[in-house]
């Protein structure tokens, strides 16, 4: 097992999954890039920085995930902090639980926020469609299930909205920059032992579910 603690992002090959890369090796973790295409993670994982690594990870195929997860308990044997920003994935949860202060952090949207989107005095209402929207009430609801059931473990788990980011997902008409957008989902991920579990924020604090 290396000394370093080590950090897992989802989707890590652009974007604020690229960023939070970032940030995270600035901080001292060994950065595994997480990425469906090995090739571009490769490309990532060079402007990251020497400390990160490429990892082929697609969150929506299980054996994908089993294979990530294999490679590193054999190369890591350890994963302190893991940040879903492509997806739900359970590829660490067993090496989570060995760390002594493991984080997970899944990147939602306050678009996803029930709440909010209930008051009709939002202008942002007519936004909540069918899929992105929902998706991300379903991730803010899997965020609290994790919290509750890892609460007994010291594991933290939470939900960070990064904000109106300019990404390839929305052509990059988003107003906010990635660097910006990466402040509060790597936040959450160096909560010391007194930070909260089972919340849902963005950098100017709480949001409702």
């Amino acid at each position: 097992m290396q000394d370093k603690p080590v950090a897992l992002v989802t989707g890590a090959n652009k974007g604020i999954g690229l960023q939070i890369a970032k940030d995270l090796a600035a901080h001292g973790f060994t950065v595994l890039v997480g990425s469906r295409s090995l090739k571009n993670g490769e490309e990532a994982a060079k402007s990251v920085g020497p400390d990160a690594r490429a990892l082929q990870l697609d969150v929506t195929n299980q054996v994908s995930v089993d294979a990530a997860a294999e490679r590193i308990r054999r190369e890591l044997g350890r994963l302190d902090v893991l940040v879903n920003n492509a997806g739900i994935s359970h590829a660490g949860k067993p090496l989570l639980r060995k760390a002594p202060a493991a984080r997970i952090v899944n990147v939602s949207s306050e678009a996803g926020s029930l709440t909010l989107n209930a008051d009709p005095a939002n202008p942002h209402r007519p936004m909540f469609g069918a899929v992105y929207s929902p998706s991300k009430t379903a991730l803010n609801a899997v965020t609290l299930a994790f919290a509750i059931e890892l609460e007994s473990t010291g594991i933290k788990v939470n939900a960070a909205c990064p904000g109106f980011t300019g990404t390839d997902l929305n052509n990059f008409a988003g107003t906010r920059t990635v660097e910006q957008g990466a402040r509060e989902p790597v936040r959450l991920a160096l909560l010391d032992e007194n930070g909260p579990t089972g919340t849902f924020s963005n950098e100017d604090g709480p949001l409702p579910w």
